[in-house]
């Protein structure tokens, strides 16, 4: 039985590709792409992935690549506006430049920063750096990220946006095996329009939802 999409709850999935004996499916309603759940990795396996990343916030090329987000992010924000970090991983590099600029940071991830108490708060903004791609339940999350944004709050994702896809088979974003579900700019245009968000989308790869 084919499983409803993950990101939009909507329809089920349909064949997309199989690759090295991995199927992935395609939703017709966001156009999500999503691997199927039998190549998913277990929960010791997926932290073993996230436990070689070396994100440390005093690399310049590490920053660079955040700047992406947070360069458009901080033109956007007010002096000393409140955020959450969420699924900001073992180093939170992305929460210490905007530390930097005057931001008030909050963290939050489930492997690396588990205290659930970031989570009963609103926030100015909220930032999700190459997170979205690894949800089991993005929809899930996805509403809890609205809940947790203050009226007018600005959400900002950063992940690979699907675009080529003749080339989605070698593409180096879709051979992560932690990576499982991938974003179209239609995809972020249907979550902006389910939630009632105004989408930006400020660089390449980075989506703005502002809450309105």
């Amino acid at each position: 039985m084919a499983e409803d999409c993950p990101v939009c709850e909507v329809r089920a999935l349909v064949p997309f590709q199989t690759i090295d004996n991995t199927p992935y499916h395609c939703c017709e309603v966001c156009e999500a792409t999503v691997m199927d759940k039998s190549a998913w990795l277990d929960e010791r396996r997926e932290r073993a992935v996230y436990d070689l990343h070396d994100n440390d916030p005093r690399d310049e090329g590490y920053r660079r690549f955040l700047s992406k987000l947070t360069g458009p992010l901080l033109e956007r924000l007010a002096p000393g506006a409140r955020g959450l970090d969420f699924g900001c991983g073992p180093g939170p590099a992305l929460a210490a430049m905007l530390r930097e600029a005057g931001m008030e940071m909050a963290l939050y991830d489930p492997f690396y920063y588990p205290d659930t108490s970031a989570l009963g708060q609103q926030y100015d903004f909220i930032t999700c750096t190459e997170v979205v791609e690894h949800l089991h339940r993005p929809a899930e999350i996805f509403r809890r990220l609205d809940r947790l944004l203050a009226p007018g709050g600005l959400l900002g994702v950063m992940t690979c946006f699907q675009t080529d896809d003749e080339r989605f088979a070698n593409w180096h974003y879709r051979r992560d095996p932690t990576h499982i579900v991938f974003y179209r700019r239609a995809t972020m245009q249907w979550l902006a329009s389910a939630h009632g968000w105004a989408l930006e989308v400020p660089a390449k790869d980075v989506a703005f939802f502002r809450k309105v």
